[in-house]
């Protein structure tokens, strides 16, 4: 759930509070959460530390018309300005947890683990196969649910299944690879779920060979990929093309808006300075949609989690 529609009451909030003490923050700042490092307040920020507690916040959100957003490592959010006046999620502790076995060819990750620490803790105990997602900033749980990849890889290739909770009444599912039904940058599962665990497959590998893959694609990614405060791609790629092509042919790189600008290393990455706001980089997103559609008659489709913007990009 991404819109605005009720402002979190005080009761609430209170019942939040009184049902997770300590795990509850109001008015918290986005900027944080999130790789932009900008964005708006979130009206209540909880963390969920184990399946209980998810169960104790949809319990108590359930009957009412409050949005929740889940966030997990912010690599694809960006939260406007004025903010967001629902609960906002963010799972820790056991959704942390991490088990590789190398001979079993499985690894098992709660849905807050880094994808870059799943690499390469797979990789460290020899299990090939996950070196992609070294290069990829995001969590498990956003993995699956945007069939995250790069490198030639995709979650899809990986994946055994997930556990997925859903927000509307915190019922747990067991979903194989076909029930998540993974595409290009889409699964199965909605905007009311929530990722909380998933397995993956492997080779048994030499951890030494494991290693040298990881260094290749952090070699890569530094050469081709900007650094900074950026959300990696902003657009998803046109069917036989790619976003960062045709924002490069138009003659985009280093369009600035503000305190963001797109890359002149990467087109289809845009980066914030200190300071920058939401609404400078959701205007340059705007700015790129319409000089693009213009010049080639593309219409680019964000890849971007847009949350409390006009309904033409809020996705």
């Amino acid at each position: 759930m991404n819109g605005s529609r009720t402002r979190v009451s005080a009761d609430v909030l209170d019942a939040l509070d009184a049902a997770l003490p300590g795990q509850v923050e109001r008015d918290a700042p986005s900027a944080a959460l999130t790789t932009y490092r900008c964005g708006g307040p979130l009206a209540a920020l909880v963390r969920a530390r184990t399946e209980d507690d998810l169960r104790r916040v949809v319990g108590i959100v359930v009957a009412t018309e409050i949005p929740v957003l889940v966030i997990g490592r912010g690599s694809n959010l960006l939260v406007a300005d004025s903010g967001f006046d629902g609960v906002a999620l963010v799972l820790t502790d056991a959704f942390e947890h991490l088990d590789v076995d190398r001979r079993g060819g499985r690894a098992s990750a709660g849905g807050a683990v880094a994808l870059p620490v799943l690499a390469r803790r797979a990789a460290a105990a020899g299990l090939g196969g996950l070196e992609f997602y070294v290069g990829i900033p995001g969590s498990v749980g956003g993995a699956v649910t945007m069939n995250a990849g790069g490198h030639g890889s995709e979650t899809r290739d990986v994946i055994v299944g997930a556990r997925v909770c859903s927000l509307a009444d915190a019922h747990v599912r067991e979903l194989s690879l076909a029930d998540l039904d993974l595409g290009y940058r889409r699964s199965a599962i909605g905007p009311e779920a929530v990722v909380v665990s998933a397995e993956f497959t492997g080779h048994a590998d030499d951890p030494a060979a494991c290693s040298l893959r990881i260094d290749e694609i952090v070699r890569w990614r530094r050469e081709h990929q900007p650094g900074g405060q950026n959300a990696g791609s902003v657009f998803t790629n046109p069917p036989g093309d790619s976003a960062g092509r045709l924002i490069d042919v138009c003659g985009l790189k280093q369009l600035r808006v503000g305190g963001v600008s797109v890359s002149a290393k990467h087109a289809n990455f845009f980066v914030a300075e200190p300071g920058a706001r939401a609404s400078d980089v959701y205007e340059l997103v705007q700015e790129v949609q319409r000089r693009v559609a213009s010049s080639t008659g593309v219409a680019l489709e964000p890849e971007l989690h847009l949350v409390g913007f006009d309904a033409e990009v809020d996705r």
